[in-house]
């Protein structure tokens, strides 16, 4: 850490003490530091799947689950034209553990907040799933697929600070008017996330722990964790009266 800072022409001095020690940050930054590599390294990466993981996945749940819900296409052409497999699942999962009730699985309008029938918030950009409304959500999420993409550019990056921007607004719901939206990021895709942008992960883990998205899925993670979050949710909304109450306050 302090090559780094000296690389970056900063002043080490809040990473040790006058005789050498460590720093209380130092200990801190550094035990972080090792938290997150381990996450990323024995959580993380073994559950990132490249295309044809994600499509044999995809293809199972398909079968047993025997969807009604929508499952888009993915934005590429010729041989790679498929099924948007890690949308699919996300999909599929919801749809299994809802428990009846909606979802706005492709929402075409901005995520809006009301009270008494009044606007309080709009956020900036569509998100890519809302539940069980776009309007007054108790969630939203993101998802970032790249199966087929070969290289890391700026469209994969501006994704994750996209993400960034909608959980700031989210937080500041949270903080002045008391109203908690949950925010989950799912993203997927072996090559690109692990051996093309493995900064962004870290960068992801970090979001996590500032509170600005409840949680991160990781590739199967979409299979192994959405029962439970479903289960979350859909408690949610019966506590606040059911769809019938939420939707009563737009």
């Amino acid at each position: 850490m302090r090559k780094a800072f000296g690389v970056l022409g900063l002043s080490d001095a809040v990473l040790r003490e006058r005789n050498g020690t460590p720093t209380t940050l130092a200990k801190d930054l550094h035990e972080y530091f090792q938290y997150r590599a381990k996450v990323l390294n024995e959580h993380v990466e073994p559950r990132l799947m490249d295309a044809a993981r994600a499509k044999s996945e995809f293809e199972a749940l398909r079968a047993r689950m025997r969807p009604t819900c929508p499952i888009p296409m993915n934005k590429q052409k010729g041989a790679m034209k498929a099924e948007a497999f890690l949308t699919g699942m996300v999909n599929m999962m919801v749809e299994a553990h809802a428990q009846g009730l909606p979802c706005d699985y492709d929402p075409r309008q901005l995520t809006t907040v009301t009270r008494d029938g009044v606007p309080v918030r709009t956020l900036a950009r569509r998100v890519d799933g809302a539940f069980p409304s776009t309007v007054n959500p108790v969630a939203v999420w993101e998802i970032k697929e790249y199966y087929y993409t070969t290289t890391f550019g700026s469209r994969v990056a501006d994704g994750v600070y996209e993400s960034l921007l909608d959980g700031m607004e989210l937080e500041e719901l949270r903080e002045h008017e008391g109203i908690d939206v949950r925010h989950y990021l799912i993203v997927d895709a072996h090559y690109t996330w692990w051996d093309c942008g493995r900064s962004y992960l870290c960068r992801m883990v970090d979001m996590l722990h500032m509170g600005y998205v409840d949680e991160v899925l990781f590739g199967y993670e979409v299979i192994e964790e959405m029962p439970r979050i479903m289960a979350e949710l859909v408690a949610i909304v019966r506590g606040k009266g059911g769809v019938k109450a939420e939707l009563n306050d737009q």
